[in-house]
């Protein structure tokens, strides 16, 4: 066994890793950029070693800078995590040169998987089912147009080396084929060093599936069931869960038993995946296709990890060091159900902007991933486990990928899943910049997620106007305003007791107008009795000035509420969606109708950066006349390009911004006449 790992990575995989290390009792090591010098993962290794400046092409990218900090701290193995350098053959190369193991699959297979072209052709001859497409060389855009007319409309355009959602696009025409051709092969250069692109066939009504491959260096290869990944949003995953609500027991034997096929043929050992794609027009479940092995370990890995109790990074380690595995097929069984959210920096009511910036405030639900010393924590605190790498003050910056926590909840049914997640999504507080909790949870409850009806289309289908909030139901809003009329006594009764010093203490008002969602509620506060609109509440909470979390005790159960003052009222966020709770005195409520309403400024004639990020492009200038729909400009924001499109026709008057300038949000890039 080793003594001494090095995590190339950063985060929370890096957080991840460390803690089984140290459970193996193995000594790690650290690296971090300088953005990352604070950092818990740096914090928690037993040494920590610099490797430059922020941009990771400076630093985590830097095979030579990973080495000399083997050499200089002793480390005799290293676990790249996911992204990096997990997936380059250089790098295991490099490190085999060097006497240091690569904790992961050997060269040979990094390099047949890792070329998408190549790795198609591999899995068609070991007898695996691949989707309709062009894998050889494409030309130029010309040469796009005429391959994906002969596949049929509409095609996947994706880079080669690409993953992780970058370097993909959809065209459901030849207008698209034009627009995202040049895209595609520029993100792929920029994120992979690789701009060669391959065209396939989109399966309608796609199910994304993922089986989990673990084999070691003695010729044994396993498959730890699947994983469902549909739920995406620009080809990036959002929720996993395992098992999947679609999979058979005979569809997970046929698939898995291709994919170890394909993992034998390219002599493959460590964890891995091999993602499919099933077509969910077909009931009987026969058809599935493979889209890309992933030579590493994944970002949901977690969930595999709950059902089937399985530490994936501990058997990547033990397989690295030429240890058997110590179990067979016959041994990976299903416990329960789990899944994972992954909450990322990013603003989902503002068309899921990327959101950079510094944490204010981070509280997640329970601790972070504790290890009770023999493994048990894979299903974390009563079934909720986080995955993180981030810190109350520390800065989620522009050059990472944005993902703050993975959050996994484990339950006997996927009812008890999803119901722990969205018990936790409300207990999980960030402040200082955008966040996906609310869609998150908003996803978890939604009727056709419950139902297991789920395609990679599920949130362009059910949020096609973006997202606003979670429905509330008529007892949540009739709770909060409760609640918002027991903050503001709470704060009423705080102010009156400094106000008594100076003279007579008055006691606060037991009526209160709670105006939420534009409805009007009467609420009433009289000792222990509580009424809404004239009917009881049975409520029981505790709450002092200037906490942002409280627990509430109704008779329909417990519900957490996120709390923020604002003039007037609260803000109070709680089940997907947050509300704008207004709070008057009962008797000065009637007033309000003398009260006129501010008109917000007109915007329309701007393009405003909605992120800050990179101006890649600027398609127009001054006089140049634009239809509604044409793309203006191209703004690079998370290693992602976003085309800025014109709301209506007019005419450029002026251009306040060039080509690679660097913006803030709301910068203003151009104005119309």
């Amino acid at each position: 066994m080793f003594k001494k790992i090095l995590i190339a990575n950063r985060g929370e995989i890096a957080c991840r890793i460390i803690k089984t290390a140290r459970r193996m009792g193995l000594a790690t090591v650290a690296v971090y950029s300088d953005a990352d010098a604070r950092a818990p993962f740096v914090r928690m290794a037993d040494e920590a070693v610099p490797i430059g400046p922020a941009p990771a092409a400076q630093s985590y990218l830097v095979a030579d800078k990973i080495i000399a900090a083997c050499k200089a701290t002793g480390a005799d193995a290293v676990h790249p995590g996911y992204g990096f350098l997990s997936e380059r053959t250089s790098f295991a190369e490099a490190l085999a040169a060097e006497g240091i193991a690569f904790v992961g699959p050997p060269v040979n297979a990094i390099a047949a998987m890792g070329d998408k072209i190549e790795s198609k052709k591999l899995a068609k001859a070991a007898g695996v089912n691949v989707v309709p497409g062009f894998v050889g060389e494409i030309d130029d855009t010309e040469h796009a147009v005429r391959i994906s007319d002969e596949i049929g409309y509409p095609v996947m355009m994706k880079a080669s080396a690409g993953g992780g959602g970058k370097g993909m696009r959809l065209a459901y025409c030849e207008k698209d084929v034009r627009e995202g051709f040049e895209a595609v092969k520029r993100e792929g250069l920029n994120a992979f060093g690789d701009d060669r692109v391959f065209i396939e066939k989109f399966i309608l009504n796609p199910r994304h599936i993922e089986i989990q491959i673990l084999g070691d260096q003695h010729g044994t290869i396993l498959y730890l069931n699947e994983r469902e990944c549909s739920i995406q949003r620009r080809h990036q995953k959002v929720v996993e869960e395992s098992p999947s609500p679609f999979v058979t027991p005979h569809m997970r034997k046929a698939m898995g038993e291709q994919c170890v096929a394909l993992a034998r043929a390219v002599g493959y050992y460590s964890a891995g995946t091999v993602e499919l794609i099933v077509s969910g027009a077909d009931p009987s479940g026969e058809s599935f296709y493979f889209l890309e092995m992933n030579t590493r370990l994944q970002v949901e890995h977690p969930v595999t990890e709950a059902i089937t109790g399985i530490d994936l990074v501990e058997q990547m380690i033990r397989v690295a060091a030429g240890e058997r595995l110590a179990f067979a097929q016959a041994d990976i069984g299903i416990d329960g159900w789990a899944i994972e959210n992954r909450v990322y920096a990013e603003d989902p009511y503002r068309g899921f902007l990327p959101s950079t910036g510094r944490l204010v405030h981070y509280q997640p639900p329970v601790p972070g991933w504790q290890d009770d010393g023999a493994g048990h924590g894979r299903r974390g605190v009563d079934g909720v486990r986080v995955d993180d790498g981030v810190y109350a003050g520390g800065e989620v910056s522009m050059f990472y990928d944005p993902m703050i926590a993975k959050l996994i909840t484990w339950g006997p049914t996927r009812d008890d899943a999803a119901d722990k997640q969205v018990a936790a999504l409300d207990a999980f507080t960030i402040e200082g910049l955008g966040h996906n909790i609310d869609f998150l949870s908003a996803i978890m409850q939604h009727p056709r997620f419950r139902s297991g009806a789920l395609t990679t289309g599920f949130i362009a289908e059910e949020y096609p106007d973006g997202f606003h909030g979670a429905p509330a139901t008529d007892d949540v809003r009739r709770s909060l305003a409760a609640i918002a009329a027991f903050l503001a006594t709470a704060r009423a009764d705080r102010a009156r007791r400094v106000d008594g010093q100076l003279g007579d203490r008055l006691d606060p008002p037991g009526a209160w107008s709670v105006l939420i969602d534009g409805q009007r509620h009467a609420v009433v506060l009289a000792g222990d009795l509580v009424t809404v609109d004239g009917e009881a509440l049975d409520l029981d909470l505790e709450y002092t000035p200037g906490d942002r979390l409280i627990h509430a005790d109704l008779a329909s159960g417990p519900l957490s509420v996120k709390v923020e003052p604002v003039r007037g009222g609260f803000r109070l966020t709680t089940r997907g969606a947050s509300h704008l709770a207004m709070v008057l005195e009962a008797r000065i409520a009637p007033l309000t109708r003398h009260m006129l309403d501010k008109v917000p400024p007109d915007l329309s004639r701007y393009l405003i950066c909605p992120m800050p990020g990179l101006l890649v492009a600027l398609h127009v200038a001054p006089g140049d006349a634009v239809e509604a729909g044409q793309p203006l400009a191209v703004v690079e924001a998370m290693k992602m390009e976003n085309i800025l499109r014109a709301d209506k026709s007019g005419t450029v008057k002026q251009v306040n911004a060039a080509a690679g300038d660097s913006l803030a949000v709301d910068a203003i890039i151009l104005e119309m006449e």
